[in-house]
């Protein structure tokens, strides 16, 4: 303890002292030594302020006042009131000094310091007075007039749990003040009767009765019976006590030591954050949180908190998660249904008894399984329950905009199972159901579906779990009255906050075991209603939320019971949403700009509520930082948020407080201002910058603006700097490097959510002046619902426009257009006009003047603001829309043109994009209007806005300018066409054709001319169709002007003829003529293959051939390998290339190239190992390339390569072996007496042995029968004086090493006189020999040389005649018979008959391309 005597003499006012002389002593129980060397304690230093105090009151009063000071928070010492020993020293304080000695020379400072706290605290004292005076003069006022008592408040039942504290509060008004009395069961509540039970307050005009701990027992009625000299007023309200389910007393049998615990109820609670008004969507999840600060903070012991909707304790599940962890207390709906709508309120146990909030949540349908389908049925529940059936009952949704509802549908589920099952057939049309069929002993879960005549709605929540048996006792459905209530009764709705109204109605007449209310809404001026609950809410009174701030709403309520919905109600008076009139909020932010030593220029800010009125004054109060005394600085209203106060006196500290008005009265004072000296400013550097404000605030930018310093220095003022910081920082960010000269910013880079603190500092010739006071805190985030600012053109005036639509407004709110951030006031150059929530800036005569950068704020409102950039390029777009809004035209799709129509009309059109049916229009042809008459018609067609005209004989007088001249209404517009030159010619020959077209189209006719087409054999058909045909109609072919006759004659009345062209080449090149004629007329059709027409069929034809092409096929022959491809067809004029190894092969003496109409090929002549490797052949069509492949290397080249040499080797016997080149007959007739010669060639290489035969006897040269072989190549028998007995069977056997032939001849004899023998059959008749004595034929001059052609098949030259007879060939194995009769191993068929076609791989290759 320490002990401090003080002497100390009281002083007046004037200075004079009081003839006593006070000794206080002053106990410091927590001052030690060290504290009275370094600083007191603030109680001993407010208590020696107090004695330094100069007061005109007594002794006592200064020491009660001080004793109520000591009792308030301690006072923050600001740092100017540090004063020096000089500044302070008085005679009363040296001798205190002097009495208390050196020790209190420390703390002479802190004194003075302490002076300035007690007189803030009897300031306050001074405030608190003022506040009860006027409480009672307002009491007073209410005294006069006498009214009986009435709850404002009424009691509302609660439902606790043992052990729990419950609080009953009431509000009750009447005149005189009512007196309130509690009442259990009827029975006075005593709070002496049990100590601590009971706790009664009265605070405020609340009245309130705690019950603490609550047992069973307390369950009861509880009533409130309010009494003045004017009457009773009673309200009741029933408290319900439940025990925990197995709780039973408890037994302390002292045998364990019983732990003292922290029981939840023992903590302190205090609620931070609180949840708002929510919405939420059927389907989806929200959270109700509210954080809180609990002392002591224990984590293992949270508070105990109960939810509760509408006054019914929730238990957590699956469809409500509970928690209280970290400072917050959450309720989680996850799986939301309209059944969750309703009043959620938290309720958590404190020490002091309670802490409660509540909040509406709203819970909207989700969207509709079908358009216009009703929403979900709600609060399904069974009553009745018996062991076959049981009652099922539910609330009926709200149908707003969607059919009535025509019956409901009950769906059954065992639990545990998924399937549900439809228990109705019919829809039943009211809200109750018997549902039979049940299973003793099963539990069932229910559901409900509304149907009306767009479809079913989606199911209602199913039920809780119902067993089916025979209980004791269940719960009924009451009521039996039948049909809907009746409508509720007048409905008023009244101001409550900007985004709510408040909405009473009165109870229907009939109420029918009513279930609750629908209360509906809807914009003044649009036919759509809103629904506002979606559960049925069982009171008269309704808060609804979610409104667009100062639009205009109306309001309806309709009663629900198990029937259905009653009929609606009276509409409400249209009401605007805004805040509900009240007193403006205190002004803040009070700012010294500018001072000369004897008045001093201020600023403030405006009240941040404005209490649903417009601010429209303004009160300054001052006084002497020193003194408590407030003086008014103005008696009449200040308008304008800047004020100077004179009459100062220069050096001293003054305080200013700011009071706002509105039309509902002057609100409270803000706070003194921090003291503020009186001193001249004489810097060079312009003062501070005032009134920071902020508008167009998004997630990422905003503009600041502010006012021009006051105080501009030595200088003017030439710009700005704006500093950033974001809040909680002290390092400050300059947002411009180089100052502005105008007084806004527009701030970029911001984050999203972040919150900024900005400050101004101006600059003159001098140098940088004072930093502004700190803005307020404000936070990157756009209002909900922002719209930004939208330039157009009326469509009606064609005036240029900004228009905004404001997200929110109330109804003192105004639209402030500024440009370039400077307000427009009254301008001739603009007008603007406001309706509703939508502002419109219109431009009078907009030019380049009017450029710039606009913007609008909505005042009292959260921040609503925005800007636009008027750009050149925005302005003349906009102007050429205007002047042709203002000057109206009929906009045209598509302007005048023309087209040439069937029998060489020519028709003339437009089209607009839109006609009335009023439209008029006339054609100018050449500067004469042309009407509809003869050559020419004139009409039009609203719906597709074409306006035509059609001229029958368009000829060369036809050419010049066509124009049309459209009136529609006020608007009008004209095309022209100018035909003439070149297109006029273009025109009229066209128009001709068509003339000639539809003459020729009189008679038999080609619909289609002349086209070809290739078959899948690669036959190319020339087609054409024809129409206008009859069976008399000729049709001819031509090529070249030549007449084709097909071997089918074309049938004209099939309505196609075609012409084929198989194995097309470049042979069938030519013109191509078709013709078509009757005795109506004829007509033509020509085609000339040749060019580019021959050049697409040969690509057809390759596009054919080369799909059907066969892979590649090795062949031998004697003259070298071949390579064959076999398809369709092939020609040479096909695009066709040969590959060896990717190299492209040219036709040459070593590779031959060749082909016939079967296949192509490509031939190696005398191969080496040079030809070994892959060889393709590639065909193409133009379009794509058909490939074929063949890999002639390793065993397949060495097989060819030996098939190659046998062939070769068999090719040069054949060539050399002996045989008959020509000279013999096949039959000789000739009469007896005459001579026969049969002479012949023979070749062959060595020269060749010849043997003549006759009937198979070699015959021996004699004098009758004479043998001769001249040169090796003539040899000849010749037969003198022939008799009968000559006649036979001769042959001749011509024969080398290599091989030999064997040739026949018959000789027939006849006598003198007979007639001569007809040849055998086949064989041709011969001529009777001439005159000679010898029938000799004619040898060749010389015999045939050896072919030198590669080709094994001989040329025509040594073909024999055609009555010469095939030789047989021997193979040079053949030995040359020795016997007179020989006999060929093969017998050599008849000349008659030809020989065998050889195979593909043997037919003689086409000689090469040159």
């Amino acid at each position: 303890m320490l002990y401090i005597v003080l002497s100390a003499s009281i002083h007046g006012v004037e200075g004079e002292q009081h003839s006593a002389s006070e000794r206080v002593i002053f106990l410091l129980p927590s001052a030690s030594a060290s504290q009275v060397a370094s600083g007191w304690s603030a109680t001993a230093l407010r208590c020696f302020n107090l004695l330094g105090k100069s007061s005109s009151k007594s002794v006592s009063q200064v020491q009660a006042q001080a004793t109520e000071a000591m009792a308030e928070p301690a006072y923050t010492i600001p740092a100017f009131r540090q004063r020096t020993a000089e500044d302070t020293t008085t005679e009363e304080y040296q001798r205190v000094s002097t009495n208390v000695g050196k020790g209190l020379a420390v703390i002479q400072e802190e004194l003075h310091r302490m002076r300035l706290a007690t007189k803030a605290q009897v300031d306050s004292l001074a405030i608190q007075k003022e506040v009860k005076d006027m409480m009672a003069k307002r009491t007073d006022l209410l005294e006069e007039i006498p009214k009986m008592p009435d709850f404002l408040v009424a009691l509302r039942p609660h439902t606790v749990w043992e052990k729990t504290p419950v609080k009953l509060f009431c509000t009750v008004q009447g005149n005189p003040r009512p007196i309130v009395k509690w009442y259990k069961g009827g029975v006075p509540v005593d709070p002496l009767s049990a100590p601590g039970k009971y706790k009664i307050e009265s605070k405020y005009g609340v009245h309130s009765l705690i019950i603490s701990r609550c047992v069973v027992s307390d369950t009861a009625e509880y009533s409130a019976v309010a009494t003045n000299q004017h009457g009773t007023a009673t309200s009741t309200a029933k408290v319900t006590v439940k025990r925990p389910a197995g709780s039973a007393e408890s037994c302390q049998l002292g045998l364990v030591p019983h732990l003292t615990e922290i029981h939840p109820s023992k903590l302190e609670v205090t609620l931070l954050d609180r949840f708002p008004v929510s919405f939420g969507v059927e389907g989806g999840s929200i959270s109700l949180v509210c954080t809180m600060v609990v002392v002591p903070d224990l984590p293992n012991v949270p508070p105990l908190a109960q939810w509760y909707r509408d006054d019914k304790m929730l238990k957590p599940g699956k469809l409500a998660e509970m928690s209280v962890c970290g400072g917050a207390a959450r309720l989680t709906l996850p799986h939301l249904a309209k059944d969750d709508e309703g009043l959620y309120t938290l309720r958590i146990f404190t020490k002091d008894g309670t802490a409660e909030h509540s909040a509406y949540l709203f819970v909207s349908d989700a969207a509709p399984s079908a358009a216009g389908a009703p929403g979900a049925p709600m609060s399904v529940k069974a009553y009745d329950i018996n062991s076959d059936y049981v009652l099922v009952a539910w609330k009926p949704p709200n149908t707003v905009n969607e059919a009535p509802i025509t019956g409901y549908f009950v769906d059954r589920c065992e639990a545990g199972a998924d399937t549900w099952v439809q228990c109705n057939d019919a829809p039943v049309k009211v809200c109750k159901y018997p549902v039979h069929g049940l299973s003793v002993g099963r539990s069932y879960h229910f559901r409900v579906r509304a149907v009306n005549s767009a479809g079913i709605s989606r199911p209602s929540r199913k039920s809780d779990k119902v067993t089916a048996l025979d209980p004791a006792e269940s719960e009924r459905l009451q009521g039996t009255d039948e049909g809907a209530p009746s409508a509720p009764g007048q409905v008023v709705a009244t101001r409550n906050t900007k985004s709510s109204v408040f909405v009473q109605w009165e109870a229907p007449k009939h109420l029918k075991n009513l279930m609750g209310y629908y209360i509906d809404g809807r914009v003044v001026g649009s036919k759509e209603w809103f629904p506002c609950n979606h559960k049925p809410f069982k009171h008269t009174r309704f808060v609804v939320h979610g409104l667009i701030p100062g639009e205009t709403y109306t309001f309806r309520v309709q009663a629900v019971n198990i029937f259905g919905l009653s009929e609606e109600s009276q509409e409400s008076s249209p009401i605007a949403v805004e805040s509900a009139l009240a007193t403006p909020s205190a002004p803040y932010g009070i700012t010294m700009l500018s001072c000369d030593g004897s008045s001093m220029t201020v600023a403030w800010k405006s009240p941040k509520h404005c209490g649903g009125s417009k601010v429209n004054a303004y009160y300054i109060d001052k006084r002497d930082a020193d003194t408590l005394v407030w003086k008014e600085v103005n008696l009449a209203a200040i308008t304008e948020r800047v004020c100077t106060v004179d009459n100062l006196t220069e050096g001293v500290f003054y305080e200013l407080k700011v009071q706002a008005g509105n039309m509902a009265g002057v609100g409270v004072p803000s706070a003194p201002s921090a003291p503020m000296k009186c001193e001249a400013w004489t810097m060079d550097e312009p003062g501070p910058a005032y009134d920071l404000s902020f508008s167009e605030i998004r997630s990422h930018s905003l503009v600041i603006q502010w006012k021009a310093p006051v105080y501009t220095g030595a200088s003017a003022v030439s710009g700005y700097f704006v500093d950033m910081t974001k809040k909680g920082s002290s390092e400050f960010v300059t947002l411009n490097q180089e100052a502005v000269s105008h007084r806004y910013l527009q701030v970029t880079g911001l984050e999203e959510g972040e919150t900024y603190v900005f400050r101004v500092r101006s600059v003159n010739a001098n140098g940088v002046g004072k930093p502004s006071q700190l803005s307020e805190p404000v936070c990157a985030k756009a209002l909900p619902g922002t719209t930004e600012i939208v330039a157009g053109v009326d469509e009606e005036t064609g005036d240029i426009f900004l228009s905004l639509e404001a997200c929110e407004i109330c109804e003192t709110s105004k639209f402030v257009w500024s440009k370039n951030y400077k307000p427009i006031g009254d301008c001739p150059r603009v007008s603007v006009t406001a309706k509703g929530r939508t502002s419109r800036l219109t431009f009078t005569n907009p030019d380049k003047d009017d450029l710039g950068r606009y913007s609008v704020v909505v005042t009292d409102t959260d921040g609503v603001s925005s800007s636009h950039t008027l750009t050149e390029d925005a302005l003349n777009t906009m102007l050429e829309l205007s002047y042709a809004i203002r000057h109206p035209i009929v906009p045209l799709k598509h302007g005048l043109n023309y087209e040439i129509l069937e029998k060489g009309h020519v028709r003339f059109w437009l089209q607009a994009v839109k006609l009335s049916p009023s439209v008029s229009y006339r054609f100018i042809v050449n500067d004469k209007e042309v009407t509809s008459g003869e050559g020419h018609k004139i009409s039009h067609d609203v719906a597709s806005g074409v306006i035509q005209m059609t001229v029958d004989h368009f000829t060369r007088a036809s050419e010049g300018t066509y124009t049309v001249q459209i009136h529609d209404g006020k608007a009008k517009t004209q095309s022209s066409l100018v035909l003439v030159g070149d297109v006029f010619k273009a025109a009229l020959k066209e128009a001709e054709f068509q003339r000639k077209e539809h003459i020729r189209k009189q008679g038999p006719h080609f619909s289609e001319y002349l086209y070809f087409t290739v078959t899948d054999d690669c036959t190319v058909m020339l087609a054409c169709k024809v129409a206008n045909v009859k069976k008399e109609t000729v049709f001819h072919w031509y090529k070249e002007d030549d007449e084709i006759v097909p071997e089918s004659p074309p049938n004209v009345m099939s309505g196609a003829c075609a012409l084929p062209i198989p194995l097309f080449s470049r042979k069938d090149q030519g013109v191509y003529k078709a013709t078509l004629s009757d005795d109506r007329g004829k007509d033509t059709s020509v085609f000339d293959i040749s060019g580019q027409v021959f050049d697409d069929i040969i690509n057809a034809i390759a596009q054919i051939a080369g799909a059907s092409a066969s892979d590649l096929v090795l062949q031998c022959t004697p003259e070298g390998i071949r390579l064959q491809c076999y398809m369709n067809y092939y020609t040479e004029e096909m695009k066709t290339v040969w590959k060896h190894k990717e190299s492209k092969i040219a036709s040459s003496e070593k590779m031959r190239i060749g082909g016939t109409a079967e296949m192509a090929w490509m031939q190696i002549c005398d191969p080496s190992d040079k030809e070994k490797g892959h060889y393709s052949i590639e065909i193409s069509d133009g379009v794509k390339t058909h490939t074929r492949t063949f890999d002639l290397s390793g065993q397949a080249y060495t097989d060819a390569y030996e098939e190659y040499l046998r062939l070769k080797a068999a090719a040069f016997a054949e060539k050399n072996r002996g045989r008959v080149v020509g000279g013999l007959p096949d039959v000789v007739t000739i009469m007896e007496e005459k001579s026969l010669s049969l002479t012949c060639t023979v070749w062959g290489e060595p020269t060749p042995e010849v043997t003549w035969f006759k009937n198979e006897q070699e015959v021996a040269s004699t004098e009758h029968t004479k043998i001769t072989f001249d040169g090796g190549k003539f040899a000849s028998l010749v037969i003198n004086k022939v008799t009968p007995e000559d006649s036979g069977k001769y042959s001749i056997n011509v024969r080398n090493k290599y091989g030999g032939e064997f040739v026949e001849i018959t000789v027939s004899v006849y006598r003198r006189g007979e007639q001569i023998p007809e040849p055998k059959m086949g064989h041709p008749k011969m001529a009777t020999p001439a005159a000679t004595p010898v029938a000799t034929p004619v040898p060749p001059k010389s015999p045939a040389p050896p072919s030198k052609t590669p080709t094994p098949t001989p040329s025509k030259s040594q073909t024999p005649a055609p009555s010469m007879k095939s030789a047989a060939s021997t193979p040079a194995s053949t030995p040359v018979p020795k016997s007179p009769t020989p006999k060929s191993p093969t017998p050599t068929p008849p000349r008659s008959v030809k020989s065998p076609t050889p195979p593909r791989f043997m037919k003689s290759p086409t000689p090469p391309r040159k």
